[in-house]
C-alpha cells in the first residue's frame, strides 16, 4: 500500500519560516497533480496551492507572496516553503495527489484516483 508521508510541521513564532515535504512511499511513475490543503481548528479543509505535471501552480490569495511549493521529481517529493507565518495560518497541512500511478515488485503498477497524506500540524504563536 502506498502512502503520502508529510513532514516538516511544528511551532513558529509569526513572521518566521518552516518547510514542508511530502514523500511517496513507494516509487511514482506518474502523477496528475499534487497540491497542499489545510484545515484549520473548527473549519474546512481548504486548498492552499496545487501544481499540475506540467508545472502550472496556483495559490490561495491568503498565502500569495508567502508560500512557495516546489517538486523534486527525482525524489517523488513535494515541498512547501512558507515564510512570513500568521498565526491565521495554524492549521493540520495535507499533502494531495491526483491520478497517481505507483509501481509495485513483482506486479503491475497501481494507479489511483487521489490519496491523501496523514496531515502534519503547523502551529503560529508566539
Amino acid at each position: 500500500q502506498v502512502q503520502l508521508v508529510e513532514s516538516g510541521g511544528g511551532l513558529v513564532q509569526p513572521g518566521g519560516s518552516l518547510r514542508l515535504s511530502c514523500a511517496a512511499s513507494r516509487r511514482v511513475l506518474s502523477i496528475n497533480a499534487m497540491g497542499w490543503y489545510r484545515q484549520a481548528p473548527g473549519k474546512q479543509r481548504e486548498l492552499v496551492a496545487t501544481v499540475t505535471s506540467g508545472g502550472s501552480t496556483n495559490y490561495v490569495d491568503s498565502v500569495k507572496g508567502r508560500f512557495t511549493m516546489s517538486r523534486d521529481n527525482a525524489k517523488n517529493t513535494l515541498y512547501l516553503q512558507m515564510n512570513n507565518l500568521k498565526p491565521e495560518d495554524t492549521a493540520v497541512y495535507y499533502c494531495n495527489a491526483k491520478d497517481i500511478t505507483i509501481a509495485t515488485i513483482n506486479a503491475n503498477p497501481v494507479r489511483y484516483l487521489e490519496l491523501w497524506g496523514q496531515g502534519t500540524l503547523v502551529t503560529v504563536s508566539s
